[in-house]
């Protein structure tokens, strides 16, 4: 599966590890894990088998670890907190937009493989990563080691969950909120369904007035209205269409 890495370290290579070693703490077993977690689809590798290489995989199952770590997390951390707080608080942290801006600060993003100049700005591509990262962690170091890097040198040091509860990450209820005060009709539509690596993929486009606005792809139709609310948001705020600070 990883025949087409060299074995010859690559100034990239060194990159990585000192960020593996800095960041996380960690001395990975298998550091090939971590290198096809940066490995955006957009830059694909094929082994001697024709099998697409890239992060998707390890995305899937990091997305799925992720959000039990958090979800455990916050159990213990607020006790006597409902299970709508809980899972309020576990979608903001585990947002595509959060995770971007995680993905960031911990300098990740920085570290990605994708085919630059290609368009539509490839907006999940650092939240993607993140995910990927977390499987790689899992699958080379299991999930206690997991659930400490997370939260002890990530989380703890580089997010403000008490920001987190008072920040409104949903930029579809942002839309909504701004179409009925201005009288726009705000509307989503699914405009294709694909397949990659057997998982569905769903293509949403957001409306205004029955107009066409931004697009976004992701696994969920949720996940894809929030992506194009979240582009469309922000096009209408460079475009002073929007008083960003109305919605702060």
């Amino acid at each position: 599966m990883f025949l087409f890495f060299r074995k010859k370290k690559t100034e990239q290579d060194k990159e990585l590890l000192k960020f593996l070693r800095n960041i996380l703490g960690l001395k990975p077993e298998n550091i090939l894990l971590y290198k096809t977690a940066l490995i955006h689809k957009s830059k694909s590798h094929k082994d001697a088998k024709g099998n697409k290489i890239n992060n998707e995989r390890l995305e899937y199952l990091g997305d799925t670890v992720l959000s039990t770590i958090i979800g455990d997390y916050l159990f213990k951390k607020y006790p006597h907190q409902g299970e709508g707080f809980l899972t309020d608080m576990r979608s903001k942290i585990v947002s595509r937009a959060s995770l971007n801006a995680l993905s960031k600060k911990i300098g990740l993003s920085q570290l990605i493989e994708y085919t630059h100049g290609r368009g539509g700005g490839f907006i999940s591509m650092s939240g993607d990563a993140f995910e990927a990262l977390t499987g790689a962690i899992y699958l080379d170091k299991g999930y206690d080691f997991t659930y400490k890097v997370l939260i002890n040198r990530i989380f703890t040091s580089y997010l403000d969950i008490s920001d987190v509860e008072t920040k409104d990450w949903n930029y579809k209820s942002k839309i909504i909120d701004w179409g009925q005060k201005t009288r726009h009709k705000v509307s989503y539509a699914v405009i294709n369904v694909s397949e990659q690596d057997k998982r569905k993929q769903y293509k949403v486009q957001i409306f205004i007035d029955n107009f066409p606005q931004e697009t976004a792809v992701a696994y969920s139709i949720k996940a894809a209205e929030q992506l194009a609310s979240e582009k469309t948001f922000k096009r209408l705020v460079d475009s002073d269409i929007i008083n960003v600070d109305d919605y702060k």
